[in-house]
């Protein structure tokens, strides 16, 4: 192994054989400035294919503890230094930066927010702003500074909890490195990492490189903190960007040690074990690697001050180095027991392409979920599915049935309708099939399992009658979203209703159609959801019935209901109650998916209160929402086909 440095400033470059004490590699070089230096590593070994390493002297490889990653400066336009080549694929470098010191600030901190407090909103760093439409100044369009720059609408929609999807470095143009179906596309989700401790480069200022980078990180950071606003990070610690033995991209830890890395079976034809579906699956829970993967979160903890982590397919982090699942994952108890990391939001997606862990992830109390059966239950349900009221019901009410063990909470359960994979919520109802051609996998890509219907007419149309549907049942899905027990995540732009054209897998899209298109002044119908939503999230953050510590107990709640095994029964009620005599008082939420009118005689208000309507989904805006309430509910409520309710008892 050897040392390989180059000099930014002539590219002069200097090999340096490397000593070996034990199972370590190590090299001292005195005199080195303390920035402008990139460097790499070079590997050789002995034993061929069969001994499932993959050594190439011929290649440079990127350190995996490289605090920075240099290479491509310019977001999605090669550059003469990466040396690309065809197949193989561009050159990357480590760096880093001493000399700098980041101002946090005197009135600086870090918002302190429960897992129970928080509305999360999921987003894509480089869609969120690249638009025009966004407003956002031309040079900052798709970066750091440009979410930085929209925190006031953030602050006004009422979130305050991002998910960036990956936002370390990873190769946008990964799929355009061999001729294959998808060579057009340009990666946008960044599921994709080729380091696990250096932030995205190209999301920093454009042209100006990864120390800049890292500042803009922090300058975002520290402008949501300022807001009130928290940051929880998607992080890929099941694959990496060094894909499969077919089309291999070898960067980094392929080239260094293939076996300790990942999972493999020589023994197999092919031999890399693939649990991820992206060629290659991380051996998280081999010393070596989980001791790389705690020493990245904390970093992001520690030096970027983020707050909590999303991980991706966590199930794969649940495996052996052969792929047999662990019971108690090391990797998992040792984030769960971490002094630093304990303390941090964790949220597992817990799945991958053999296990399916939703309410039996390996959690130690600490871990939440992204809860699948909530996203399937309430799709199902809303769009008018027979046999559904009652898991309705459950995962409104907490989804105790896959929670309500140990000392688990509710708000261990995160809730949603959309992510990032799948439809949009304008496309949830918009498309009853996905529409995928634009991917080049001949619409054989994503997932078939939409749950989804169009409401009578397939994608866009102009039909008044189509679109006040369409916009109802959007309320409704966020309705049943906001007023759960749980923790709710909603996702970048289905506040405004955008459109992926059907498309439910569009991470290879850097246009139009992954692009969040900002609403003009004069779009009355996506302003009007907009103020729904923002509404909506305001009145969750203050009620305490909602935002809740524990689980829901018989006098917590009330069902309205008498007829829960009838699978035609698509209408469901409920009243929660201020038993902890909060002053809030009751709540009441009832759902209709029938295509008729259903009129329900109200339960008696609280003694000296009265109903009032907080919402109803079948009123035009702005009167589908009255913050505080409107008084006058008559005590038999005719609830409107496919629309929802909600009424707040108040003082007399």
């Amino acid at each position: 192994m050897s040392l390989v440095l180059q000099n930014t400033a002539d590219d002069s470059r200097q090999e340096i054989p490397m000593n070996k004490s034990g199972d370590v590699w190590h090299v001292a070089v005195d005199g080195l400035p303390s920035s402008s230096i990139c460097y790499a590593l070079r590997v050789s070994g002995n034993g061929g294919w069969e001994t499932g390493y993959r050594w190439d002297k011929s290649r440079l490889l990127l350190d995996p503890r490289a605090p920075l990653v240099a290479g491509r400066k310019t977001w999605g336009t090669r550059e003469p230094q990466e040396e690309f080549q065809l197949d193989k694929g561009s050159q990357w470098w480590g760096t880093f930066d001493f000399d700098s010191q980041f101002d946090w600030g005197s009135g600086y901190s870090r918002p302190q927010l429960s897992l129970k407090d928080l509305v999360i909103y999921e987003m894509s760093v480089r869609c969120f702003t690249a638009s025009k439409s966004s407003g956002v100044d031309a040079d900052m369009r798709g970066t750091y500074l440009g979410v930085a720059d929209k925190v006031e609408y953030l602050k006004d929609l009422g979130v305050n909890a991002v998910e960036l999807l990956p936002v370390f470095e990873y190769d946008e143009l990964e799929l355009q490195r061999w001729h294959n179906p998808r060579e057009h596309m340009v990666n946008v989700w960044g599921y994709s990492h080729m380091s696990f401790m250096a932030p995205m480069s190209r999301f920093g200022t454009p042209g100006s490189g990864p120390v800049q980078a890292a500042r803009d990180f922090k300058e975002m950071v520290r402008t949501l903190h300022n807001a009130g606003i928290q940051v929880i990070l998607d992080v890929v610690y099941n694959h990496t960007a060094e894909l499969d033995d077919k089309h291999p991209y070898l960067i980094s830890m392929r080239g260094i040690d293939n076996m300790t890395c990942y999972m493999v079976d020589p023994s197999q034809y092919v031999q890399l074990i693939n649990l991820s579906g992206c060629g290659n699956t991380v051996n998280a829970n081999h010393p070596v690697v989980k001791q790389l993967i705690i020493d990245s979160l904390v970093h992001f903890v520690e030096e970027y001050h983020v707050d909590g982590f999303r991980f991706d397919l966590a199930s794969c982090l649940c495996r052996d180095g052969k792929g047999h699942p662990i019971a108690a994952p090391p990797l998992i108890r040792e984030i769960a027991k971490h002094p630093v990391l304990s303390k941090v939001h964790l949220i597992a997606e817990p799945w991958d392409l053999g296990m399916y862990q939703v309410g039996s992830f390996p959690n130690w109390d600490v871990w939440a979920e992204w809860n699948g059966k909530y996203r399937d239950d309430v799709r199902r349900f809303i769009k008018g599915d027979a046999g559904l009221k009652g898991a309705f019901a459950t995962r409104v009410s907490g989804s105790a049935d896959l929670y309500h063990t140990h000392n688990r909470r509710p708000y261990h359960s995160i809730n949603f309708v959309t992510a990032h994979d799948g439809f949009s919520l304008h496309d949830l109802v918009s498309y009853n099939v996905k529409h995928n051609e634009a991917n080049g996998e001949g619409n054989n890509d994503g997932s078939n399992d939409n749950f989804s219907w169009n409401c009578g007419v397939e994608g866009h149309t102009s039909d008044g009658g189509v679109l006040d549907m369409r916009y109802k049942q959007m309320k409704n899905y966020l309705t049943a979203l906001l007023m759960s027990i749980g923790t709710p995540m909603i996702v970048m732009g289905d506040e405004v209703a955008i459109s992926h054209h059907g498309n439910n897998n569009w991470y290879g899209h850097d246009t139009e159609l992954s692009h969040m298109h900002w609403p003009s002044q004069g779009d009355e119908r996506r302003q009007g959801l907009l103020r729904f939503t923002s509404e909506l999230i305001r009145f969750r953050k203050s009620c305490p019935l909602l935002n809740r510590e524990h689980f829901l107990g018989p006098k917590d709640i009330t069902w309205h209901e008498d007829n829960w095994h009838n699978p035609d029964s698509r209408f469901l009620a409920w009243t929660l109650h201020d038993t902890h005599n909060t002053g809030f008082g009751c709540v009441y939420i009832a759902f209709n998916a029938h295509p008729f009118e259903v009129k329900v005689s109200l339960p008696k208000a609280p003694q000296g209160r009265k109903w009032c309507r907080l919402m109803d989904t079948n009123l035009p805006t702005p009167r589908d929402f009255t913050p505080g309430g409107i008084a006058g509910v008559d005590a038999v409520y005719g609830v409107a086909p496919y629309s929802a309710i909600v009424l707040v008892s108040k003082q007399l």
